[in-house]
């Protein structure tokens, strides 16, 4: 398995619009492509949404995201989606094995 690590800076005073968006639009987006997200969280002081979503491995993340972000629905709303965020970084992330 492997993971990544998106932080997103969000726009000044929209954190409550991206939250909306996130999960009314984009959660159920990524669902339908199997792309799973294990966990979100707010870091209010700083403007910034923090999630993780795993996925089998780089085969298994490669084809999910190219599905993903060649649909239909991904390409009607990515202008509004993207309008929330002032940066984007997203890092691959794997387990350690004990």
């Amino acid at each position: 398995m492997i993971s990544q690590l998106r932080i997103y800076t969000i726009n000044k005073g929209q954190m409550d619009s991206w939250l909306k968006v996130f999960n009314e639009d984009l959660r159920p987006q990524l669902a339908e492509h199997g792309i799973k997200v294990d966990g979100t969280w707010v870091d209010a002081e700083n403007e910034r949404f923090i999630w993780v979503r795993s996925f089998e491995d780089q085969a298994d993340l490669e084809k999910k995201e190219s599905a993903f972000y060649g649909s239909d629905k991904w390409l009607a709303g990515v202008d509004h989606v993207r309008g929330h965020l002032a940066r984007r970084d997203i890092t691959v992330i794997n387990p350690v094995q004990a």
